[in-house]
C-alpha cells in the first residue's frame, strides 16, 4: 500500500487526539469504576490503558532514536511493508474481533493502579506521540527501520506509527466497551 504522507499523518493524529480526550475524559469518572472489570480474567479501564502505557514505555522512544538517526532523503509517500501492513491492519479493531495474547511484560492483569497515575502517564505518552508524528512530516517514513517489541524484526517508520496507534485505538475501543458493560 503507498500512502501519502501528510494524509497517513492527519489520520494518525486524529486518533491520537481522540485518544487523548477519552482519556482526560476518564478523570472525572470514579476510581471504582475504572478499576472494574466483567470477570477475573478480563481487564479494567485501567489496565487497557496501563497495557497501553507499557507499549509506550518502549515505542516512543525507539521512534525518537530512529528518526532521530535517520539520514534518508523525505520523501512525500510512504509504501508499506508486507509485514509492516499485515501487523497493522491486524490491530484495527472490527467487529467479532478476537482477544490476542499479550507479553507477560506488557499484561496489566492484577497490578495496583492508580486512576490518576496511569491516566495522567497514558495523556503524557500520548502527548509525546503526537509530537513524534509532527517531526515525521520531515522524515522518510519507508527508508527509516524502527525494532519492534518481536526481537529481531524490523518495521518500515510508518509501519510502526499505524501498528503503535492501531494498537492503542483498538485497546480503547475495549475500554469503552468494558466502561459501558459496567
Amino acid at each position: 500500500m503507498v500512502f501519502k504522507v501528510t494524509d497517513l499523518l492527519t489520520e494518525l493524529e486524529q486518533y491520537v487526539t481522540a485518544h487523548i480526550e477519552y482519556a482526560e475524559a476518564l478523570q472525572k469518572e470514579s476510581e471504582a469504576k475504572l478499576q472494574s472489570k466483567k470477570n477475573e480474567k478480563s481487564w479494567s479501564v485501567l489496565e487497557c490503558l496501563e497495557h497501553l502505557n507499557l507499549y509506550a514505555t518502549f515505542y516512543n522512544p525507539e521512534i525518537a532514536k530512529r528518526m532521530k538517526s535517520s539520514k534518508y532523503p523525505i520523501s512525500n509517500t510512504f509504501t508499506s511493508g508486507y509485514l509492516g501492513n499485515k501487523f497493522a491492519i491486524d490491530m484495527l479493531p472490527k467487529e467479532g474481533m478476537k482477544t490476542m495474547n499479550t507479553f507477560k511484560s506488557k499484561n496489566p492483569i492484577y497490578s495496583k493502579l492508580n486512576k490518576e497515575e496511569v491516566l495522567q502517564r497514558f495523556i503524557t505518552f500520548q502527548k509525546e506521540l503526537l509530537e513524534l508524528l509532527k517531526v515525521a512530516a520531515n522524515k522518510n517514513l519507508t527508508k527509516t527501520k524502527t525494532s519492534i517489541t518481536l526481537p529481531l524484526l524490523k518495521l518500515r517508520l510508518g509501519d510502526t506509527f499505524r501498528f503503535v496507534i492501531y494498537h492503542n485505538e483498538r485497546h480503547i475501543v475495549q475500554a469503552k466497551k468494558v466502561f459501558n458493560e459496567l
